[in-house]
């Protein structure tokens, strides 16, 4: 979802660790050369969501947070890929925390059918994020360290990542 706090928390997260930070909605205004609202508009929902499956299949990464565009739920092949190469977080915040977020930053795009708005689209991907996510972390609360935190935390108990073990334990001490 728009304004859960993908692209902040990855590229902090992505800072601690020192690992590369790759956002998938940058892919594609650089593959494509258009801002994604004007993506949106030329290629329609159905194109767009073409590319953005297209630029995430094509990803072959190590030691990487990748946040990716909200709307690529809706491609399974996509979704299958990202299961692949890593461990797949859902970054969650009830709507209200959401439709606060994203009224702050009026540039923000929503990748939905026409007529759709900001709830319908809510309760659609929730379930559909929950489907493939193996982790699911709360952004609605705290600070950005303590997202952080709450991330490695969970990322650490699903899997063994040596970097974040080591950050981890420094913590604790």
């Amino acid at each position: 979802m728009p304004g859960s706090g993908k692209s902040t928390l990855g590229k902090e997260l992505a800072s601690h660790l020192d690992w590369a930070f790759i956002d998938t909605d940058n892919l594609l205004t650089a593959w494509f050369g258009l801002k994604l609202e004007q993506l949106l508009s030329s290629l329609g929902l159905e194109g767009f969501l073409q590319a953005e499956k297209m630029v995430v299949q094509e990803l072959i990464l190590h030691r990487c947070i990748i946040a990716t565009g909200g709307s690529v739920i809706y491609s399974e092949n996509a979704m299958r890929k990202l299961q692949q190469i890593g461990l797949i977080t859902y970054l969650h915040a009830d709507y209200r925390i959401i439709e606060k977020r994203v009224s702050q930053n009026p540039q923000r795009g929503l990748v939905a059918p026409k007529g759709q708005d900001l709830w319908e689209v809510y309760q659609e991907r929730v379930p559909l994020y929950r489907e493939y996510a193996e982790l699911e972390i709360s952004t609605q609360t705290g600070t950005l360290q303590e997202c952080v935190y709450n991330l490695m935390e969970g990322l650490n108990e699903k899997e063994n990542f040596p970097e974040i073990k080591r950050i981890l334990d420094r913590g604790t001490e």
